[in-house]
C-alpha cells in the first residue's frame, strides 16, 4: 500500500538577473533560473509536463504549459535529482514565478509537485 509520503518530490529555485543581456531602455528584463527536483519519496517518477504562473511588477500574469523541460521528461527514482537551467523575460525589473510538475508515479499514480514562489529582480530595484 502506498500513501501519500511515498510520492515527495521537492523543487528547489534560484534566479540570477543577467544585466548583459536586459535591455532595460526596451523594459526588457532576463532573468536566469536554476531548478533541482529531487524525488524525496519511496516511489520512482517521471515529470510529464510543467506548470508556470509568472507575474511582473505590474501585476500582469502569464501562464505556460508544456511537455517536460528543457526538452526532457526526467525519470527520478527514490534519492535522485535532476537539475536545469532555463530563463525568463519581463517587462518590469521584478516579477515572480511559481507553479507545478505534473508528475507520474512509477505505480501510474499521477501528482502534482509544486514549484515554490522564485523572486525575480534587477538588483537594487528593491527597497
Amino acid at each position: 500500500m502506498t500513501t501519500n509520503s511515498d510520492y515527495r518530490i521537492k523543487v528547489d529555485t534560484q534566479s540570477l538577473y543577467l544585466r548583459d543581456q536586459s535591455q532595460p531602455e526596451q523594459d526588457q528584463y532576463v532573468f536566469a533560473y536554476t531548478i533541482t527536483i529531487h524525488n524525496s519519496g519511496t516511489v520512482a517518477a517521471q515529470l510529464l509536463s510543467r506548470h508556470w504562473i509568472i507575474t511582473n511588477g505590474d501585476g500582469k500574469v502569464q501562464e505556460v504549459r508544456g511537455d517536460g523541460v528543457v526538452g526532457e521528461q526526467p525519470h527520478l527514482g527514490p534519492g535522485e535529482s535532476f537539475r536545469y537551467t532555463s530563463g525568463a523575460m519581463l517587462e518590469t525589473p521584478v516579477g515572480s514565478m511559481h507553479g507545478s510538475y505534473r508528475m507520474r508515479a512509477d505505480d501510474g499514480t499521477e501528482f502534482d509537485a509544486p514549484i515554490p514562489t522564485m523572486r525575480l529582480y534587477m538588483p537594487n530595484s528593491l527597497h
